[in-house]
C-alpha cells in the first residue's frame, strides 16, 4: 500500500486499483499481485499511465521478501531507482517506458536476474557493466534507448561473457567502438540490437555464428566495408536492418537468406546487382534499399509470394522493366522505383493494385501508355511518373482518384486534352503536367479543386481562354501556364487567390490590358512577357521589382515613367482622339485641379512643419525630419519618406530587440506598414541616445565601408521572395547615412509566440493542431529557402525563435526578424562570415537564450545548422504549448515537468498512445519513433538532449523536402 499512495493515479487506471484495499487481509487477491501461498513473488502495473515522483523501492523491496518478478513497464514513474538492488530475489526487473533518472545503481546483489529492463528512460552517468559479470543466468538485457548514459570508450566486454542472452537491445545507449568478433560467444542470441550507437569499423566476419538470430539491427551507427563472409549462415534472420551506415561491396552474401521478412539496407556505398535469388523469398513484405550504387535488373519474380506490401529502390542505376507482380497478392502499398534506368511499360498488373497508395516512378526511361485503371486507383495518394517518355492521354478515369493529392507528369510526352473529370479528384493539391504535348483548353472544372496549392501546366500546347473558375482555387500558391497557347483578356476573377505567391502566364497571346487586381495580390514573382498585352500597367505593378515582367508587350505602358516601360500617351489603353474643344476643356480642368492640389500641399506643409517643431519641442517626435533621405524601393510603394519618417515615434513603438526598434505606422493611404530602425548594440545606443532621441544612428561618422556593408545587406534581403518570409517593401536612409529604416509589410495577428502565450491565446484558446501544423511547415519552408534558396549565398537568420514568426490575417507564418542575420558564402568554411566578424556586436553573441545551439553560444560557431536547432525548439514549443523559457533543460526539474507533460497528452484510457508531443521528448526512442512515424522525424533531428546543432537536419536534407514526408523506421517512404 505504501507503493499504491506514492502514485498519481489516473481515473483510467481506477478499475486496476479498485481492488487494492488497505484494509484486506492479503494483498493476494490485488490485481497485479502474483503470491505463492502468502508470499507475495511477482507485482506488475502495465501501460497505466500512473505518474510518481519518486518509487519507494527500498520499502517494496524490504516488505515483500520473496518478490521475483517487478514489472513496471509504460507508466509516467520519476526519481531515481535507488533501493531496487535490495530486492536481492528478483528474477525479472522491468521498468522501460518510464522517466527515471539519475545513475542506474550497482545492480551486482541481484545475481539471480533473468530479466533486465531498463530502457527507454532518462538514466545518466555510467551503466553499472561489471555488474553483470554476477548475472550468469542473464537471458534478456535492455539498456537501450536512453540517450544521456555516459559514452563508453569502447564496447564492453561484459556483455560477451553473458552465454545465456536470447535477447539484446542496446540501441541507442551510447556504446562506441567497433563490434568485437567476442559478440560471436552469444550463440543463443535471438535478437540483437545495436543501432543508433556510434559504432565503427566493419560487421566482424563472427556474427555468423550466431545461428538462431531472427533480428539484426545495425542501422544509423558508421559501420564500413562489405557484409562479412559467412553471413549467408544465419539463416533464420527475418528482420535485418543496417542503413544509414557506409558500407560497400555487393549483396551476395544475403542470397540464402530465404526467411527474410524485411531487408532494409538504405543510404550505403553498396553496389553490384541484386541477387536473382531474392525473387524466391517466400516471406519477404518489405524491401528498401535506396540510395546505393545497384545496377542490372531486379528478379522478375520479386514480391509475388508473399503478402509484399513494399519497396523503394530509388536512387540507384537499375535497369530493366518493373517486376510484374509485386502486388500480386493485393497489399502493395508504396511502390518507390524513382531516379533509376528503368525501361520498358508500366505493367497491366498495378492498374488493378486497388490497395497502392504511392505509385513513383519518375526520372526512369520508362515508355508506352500508362494502363487505364492507374488513374483511377481509389487510394493513390501521389502519382508520379516525371522524367519519362510516355505517351497517350490522361485518362477521364482521373476523377475517381479520391484520395489523390498530387499528379506529377511533367516531362513525358503525353498528348491530348486535360480531362473535365480532373475536377472531381478532390483532394488534390498539386498538378505538375508542364513540358507534355498537350492541347485543347484547361478545363472549368479545375475550378472545383478549391484545396489546390500548385498548379503547373508549362510548355504544352494549351489555347483558349484562361478559364475565370481558376478565381476559386482560393489554396493556389503557385500558377505557372506559360509558353502555350492561351489567348484572351486574363480574367479579373483570379483576385480570389488571396495566397497566390507566384504567377507565370508568360509567352502565350494572351491580349487586353493587365487588370488592377494584380496588383491587389500578394505576388513575389509575376511573368507577363511576350504577350499582346496592351494598355497602362498598374502604378502597383509598374515598380522596378516587376522591371522584367512585362518584357514582349509592345502595347504596355506606364504612367508613372517606369524606366522599363515606356510613358502612356493619349491613344494607349484604347482611347480614341478627342477633338480640340474637350482636350483644351481636359487641360484647363487639370490645371485647376492641379493648382488646389498644389495649394492644399503647401498648407499641409506648413501645418506639418509646425506640429512638428511643437513636437519636438515636447519630446513626442523621435527625430527631427531635417535633410534629405535616400528611398530605395523593392516592392509596391504608395507612400513616400516623410510619411514613414513622421511616423517613427514613442506611441507607435511595438517592439525592441538587439537589431532595432520596430514601430507600427498607418500612412495617409490608411495601409499599415511595420518600420524597424536599425541601431548599433545596445550599448552603443545607450552611449550615443539623448534625452529623448530613440532614433539612434549607426554611427556618428558612419563610413563608406560600413554604409557599403549596409546597402549589400540590404540588397540581398530585397531579393528574398518567398511566401513565408515577411516583404521588405523598401529601405530609408538618411543622405549623411547617419540613419536607417527598413520598411516591411504590416502583419495583423502578431507573432507565434503572442498567439501561444500571450493574452490573446489564454482568452481565445490559442492555435488548434491544425493551425500550428501549417505554421510549422510554413515556417520550415521559409527557413529552407532561406538556406538553399537564395543562390550560391545562403542567409543565416541567426535568431529563429517564436516571436521572429509573424501570423498574417490568415494565421500563416512569416520569418521576421534579419536583423541578426549575416550573408554566408556558399564556399566558406563553417561559420565563416562575410566581410565581418561572427557577431553582428563585436564579438556578442547574436540570438535568444532558450533557442540558440550551444556550440552558437560557447564555440562561436555559426552554421544553417544553428538555425534548424532554433527552429526545432520552436516545434517543441508548437507541441507542447510551453514557452521555450519555460523549462530549463535536463539537468534540473524542468525536465521533469515537461515529462509529465507528455504523459498527460498519451490519454486518459487504459490504452498506450503516444502523441508527436511524446515523441519529441523521446526522439531517440526507437519505439517512439516507430509509433509517430514521419510527422516527428525533423522534430526529433532537431532537438535532442545533449544539445548539439551539429546533429541536426540541413533543411534541405531528405527529411524537409517535398518528395517524401519524414521517413519511418518501420517503413522509410517517399
Amino acid at each position: 500500500m505504501a507503493f499504491k499512495s506514492s502514485l498519481a493515479i489516473p481515473p483510467a487506471a481506477d478499475a486496476f486499483f479498485a481492488s487494492w484495499d488497505a484494509a484486506a487481509a492479503t494483498p493476494c487477491n490485488f490485481t497485479g499481485v502474483t503470491c505463492r501461498g502468502s508470499a507475495v513473488t511477482a507485482l506488475s502495473v502495465p501501460e497505466m499511465n500512473v505518474t510518481a515522483e519518486s518509487v519507494p523501492f527500498d520499502v517494496l523491496c524490504g516488505s515483500l521478501k520473496s518478490l521475483a518478478t517487478l514489472s513496471l513497464p509504460s507508466n509516467a514513474l520519476a526519481g531515481t531507482i535507488a533501493g531496487v538492488d535490495a530486492c536481492v530475489g528478483l528474477q525479472e526487473l522491468s521498468l522501460p517506458f518510464n522517466s527515471f533518472s539519475g545513475e542506474i545503481p550497482d545492480l551486482s546483489p541481484l545475481t539471480g536476474l533473468r530479466t533486465l529492463n531498463l530502457s527507454s528512460n532518462a538514466f545518466s552517468g555510467s551503466f553499472p557493466w561489471s555488474a553483470l559479470t554476477a548475472m550468469p543466468g542473464l537471458q534478456a538485457l535492455s539498456a537501450g534507448d536512453n540517450p544521456f548514459l555516459t559514452p563508453t570508450k569502447s564496447f564492453p566486454p561484459e556483455i560477451t561473457r553473458l552465454t545465456n542472452l536470447t535477447r539484446l537491445y542496446l540501441s541507442a545507449a551510447n556504446i562506441a567502438g567497433p563490434i568485437p568478433a567476442a559478440i560471436g560467444r552469444l550463440t543463443r542470441l535471438v535478437d540483437l540490437e545495436l543501432a543508433d550507437n556510434p559504432l565503427t569499423g566493419e560487421i566482424p566476419p563472427a556474427i555468423s555464428q550466431l545461428v538462431n538470430l531472427q533480428s539484426l539491427e545495425l542501422y544509423n551507427c558508421s559501420l564500413t566495408g562489405a557484409l562479412p563472409r559467412g553471413f549467408g549462415r544465419l539463416t533464420r534472420l527475418q528482420f535485418f536492418d543496417a542503413s544509414q551506415n557506409q558500407l560497400t561491396g555487393g549483396l551476395s552474401e544475403l542470397r540464402s537468406l530465404t526467411r527474410l521478412v524485411s531487408l532494409q539496407l538504405f543510404y550505403n556505398g553498396l553496389s553490384g546487382e541484386v541477387p536473382p535469388e531474392f525473387g524466391d523469398f517466400r516471406e519477404l513484405v518489405n524491401l528498401s534499399l535506396y540510395s546505393n550504387n545497384l545496377t542490372g535488373d531486379l528478379p522478375p519474380k520479386l514480391g509475388s509470394w508473399s503478402e509484399f506490401n513494399f519497396i523503394d529502390v530509388s536512387t540507384n542505376s537499375l535497369t530493366g522493366p518493373i517486376p510484374p507482380d509485386m502486388c500480386k497478392r493485393g497489399t502493395m502499398l508504396k511502390l518507390l522505383m524513382l531516379e533509376n534506368r528503368f525501361s520498358g511499360e508500366i505493367p497491366a498488373t498495378y492498374a488493378t493494385c486497388a490497395t497502392l497508395q504511392r505509385f513513383r516512378v519518375s526520372k526512369n526511361l520508362l515508355t508506352g501508355d500508362v494502363p487505364e485503371g492507374l488513374w483511377a486507383l481509389p487510394n493513390a495518394e501521389i502519382i508520379d511518373l516525371e522524367g519519362n517518355h510516355f505517351t497517350g492521354g490522361i485518362s477521364e478515369g482521373i476523377g475517381k482518384a479520391a484520395s489523390l493529392t498530387s499528379l506529377h507528369l511533367a516531362g513525358n510526352k503525353f498528348s491530348g486534352a486535360i480531362p473535365s473529370s480532373i475536377g472531381d479528384a478532390g483532394k488534390l493539391q498539386s498538378i505538375d503536367v508542364s513540358s507534355n504535348e498537350l492541347s485543347g483548353e484547361i478545363p472549368p472544372s479545375i475550378g472545383k479543386l478549391v484545396g489546390l496549392d500548385s498548379l503547373d501546366i508549362a510548355g504544352n500546347g494549351i489555347s483558349g481562354a484562361i478559364p475565370a473558375s481558376l478565381g476559386s482555387c482560393s489554396a493556389l500558391s503557385t500558377m505557372n501556364l506559360a509558353e502555350n497557347k492561351l489567348a484572351g483578356a486574363i480574367p479579373t476573377e483570379l483576385r480570389g487567390l488571396t495566397r497566390l505567391n507566384s504567377l507565370n502566364i508568360s509567352s502565350n497571346e494572351l491580349s487586353g490590358a493587365v487588370p488592377a487586381i494584380l496588383a491587389e495580390l500578394k505576388l513575389s514573382y509575376l511573368n507577363l512577357s511576350n504577350n499582346r498585352l496592351d494598355g497602362p500597367v498598374p502604378a502597383g505593378l509598374a515598380i522596378s521589382a516587376y522591371g522584367e515582367s512585362f518584357q514582349g508587350n509592345p502595347g504596355l505602358c506606364a504612367n508613372n515613367g517606369a524606366g522599363f516601360l515606356r510613358r502612356c500617351t493619349p491613344g494607349d489603353g484604347g482611347r480614341s482622339g478627342s477633338t480640340a474643344r474637350t482636350l483644351v476643356t481636359c487641360l484647363l480642368a487639370g490645371m485647376a485641379v492641379l493648382l488646389a492640389v498644389l495649394g492644399v500641399a503647401i498648407f499641409i506643409k506648413k501645418r506639418r512643419q509646425h506640429a512638428e517643431a511643437a513636437a519636438m519641442a515636447g519630446g513626442k517626435l523621435l527625430f527631427a525630419k531635417k535633410g534629405s533621405w535616400n528611398v530605395k524601393s523593392f516592392r509596391m510603394m504608395a507612400f513616400d519618406e516623410r510619411e514613414i519618417v513622421g511616423g517613427v515615434r514613442d506611441e507607435n513603438l511595438i517592439g525592441s530587440g538587439g537589431s532595432g526598434n520596430v514601430y507600427r505606422v498607418k500612412l495617409g493611404c490608411g495601409t499599415v506598414v511595420a518600420v524597424k530602425h536599425i541601431t548599433r548594440t545596445r550599448a552603443a545606443a545607450a552611449a550615443s541616445a539623448g534625452p529623448t532621441a530613440a532614433m539612434l544612428p549607426r554611427s556618428a561618422s558612419a563610413s563608406a565601408r560600413q554604409c557599403r556593408e549596409f546597402d549589400a545587406e540590404v540588397g540581398t534581403l530585397s531579393s528574398i521572395r518567398h511566401v513565408n518570409v515577411v516583404k521588405l517593401l523598401c529601405s530609408v536612409t538618411s543622405e549623411d547615412g547617419a540613419a536607417s529604416l527598413l520598411v516591411y509589410e504590416h502583419l495583423p495577428n502578431g507573432s507565434l509566440y503572442e498567439s501561444l502565450h500571450g493574452p490573446t491565446a489564454r482568452k481565445l484558446g490559442g492555435l488548434g493542431w491544425p493551425e500550428r501544423y501549417e505554421v510549422a511547415v510554413g515556417a520550415a519552408r521559409g527557413l529552407e529557402y532561406l538556406h538553399h534558396g537564395c543562390g550560391d549565398r545562403p542567409i543565416l537568420h541567426r535568431d529563429v525563435k517564436s516571436s521572429n514568426i509573424l501570423l498574417d490575417e490568415a494565421f500563416k507564418p512569416r520569418l521576421a526578424d534579419f536583423g541578426l542575420a549575416k550573408i554566408l558564402h556558399a564556399n566558406a568554411g563553417a561559420g565563416k562570415l562575410q566581410g565581418e566578424p561572427w557577431s553582428s556586436s563585436g564579438g556578442a553573441v547574436a540570438g535568444t537564450v532558450g533557442y540558440m545551439a550551444p556550440e552558437y553560444a560557447y564555440a562561436r560557431k555559426v552554421t544553417e545548422k544553428s538555425d534548424v536547432y532554433s527552429f526545432g525548439v520552436v516545434l517543441l514549443e508548437l507541441a507542447t504549448g510551453r514557452a521555450a523559457g519555460g523549462w530549463t533543460g535536463p539537468a534540473t526539474g524542468g525536465r521533469r515537468r515537461w515529462r509529465w507533460w507528455t504523459r498527460r497528452r498519451r490519454g486518459r484510457s487504459g490504452r498506450r498512445r503516444r502523441p508527436c508531443g511524446c515523441c519529441a521528448w523521446r526522439c531517440c526512442a526507437r519505439a517512439a519513433r516507430r509509433r509517430c512515424g514521419r510527422r516527428c522525424g525533423p522534430w526529433c533531428r532537431c532537438w535532442r538532449t545533449p544539445p548539439s546543432a551539429a546533429s541536426a537536419p540541413a533543411t534541405a536534407s531528405r527529411h524537409w523536402r517535398s518528395r517524401s514526408s519524414p521517413p519511418s523506421r518501420s517503413m522509410f517512404s517517399s
